[in-house]
């Protein structure tokens, strides 16, 4: 399966179905095998959105690496000395 791309899933959307499930649950109203597949389904939810979530947090991992590697030390030195020189 390398090379293969998850579907991008609504994560609100999805977050706003998973909340729906657990209220149902925790309502107890529903029969055993509705209840079933609804865990079944708020599992599955669940899952997504963890793995959107960790799809977002290495985006911006990556994103947060580029603008370190481009900040070139002696240059914010010298940034950091004129604010310093601005305030004096």
């Amino acid at each position: 399966m390398t090379g293969q791309r998850r579907p991008r899933i609504d994560l609100e959307k999805a977050l706003a179905e998973l909340e729906e499930i657990v209220g149902q649950l925790e309502s107890g109203d529903l029969p055993l095998e509705k209840s079933l597949k609804q865990f079944e389904r708020g599992v599955r939810l669940s899952r997504e959105c963890q793995s959107a979530l960790k799809d977002a947090e290495q985006r911006v991992q990556i994103l947060m690496d580029s603008e370190l590697k481009d900040l070139n030390p002696e240059t914010l030195t010298a940034v950091d000395d004129e604010a310093d020189d601005e305030e004096s």
